[in-house]
């Protein structure tokens, strides 16, 4: 109940900012539109490098073991057939 509670505020706040947003000349939302798609891909480098971090960190502990290119790729196509196998379980 308290997540559907927020959801709803949420899309109420976004039906807010896009009735906003379409007051805005055609300019503006062009120019918008730019500065939320760079804003869009400095945040997914911003969640890759913290995923590499901590993919780093996991090996250095030892808790991820060297994989030749075959076995990775090998170990995703198991995973892809199999979502729910041991090999699964260790890649996510």
């Amino acid at each position: 109940m308290i997540f559907q509670e927020k959801e709803v505020k949420h899309l109420t706040k976004l039906d807010q900012v896009l009735d906003d947003v379409m007051q805005l000349s055609l300019e503006e939302k062009e120019m918008l539109s730019q500065i939320l798609k760079q804003r869009i891909i400095e945040h997914r480098r911003e969640q890759i490098a913290i995923d590499a971090q901590k993919s780093l960190e996991e090996f250095r502990q030892g808790k991820m073991k060297p994989l030749t290119a075959d076995e990775a790729i090998q170990n995703l196509r198991e995973y892809l057939q199999n979502p729910d196998s041991e090999n699964a379980k260790n890649l996510s």
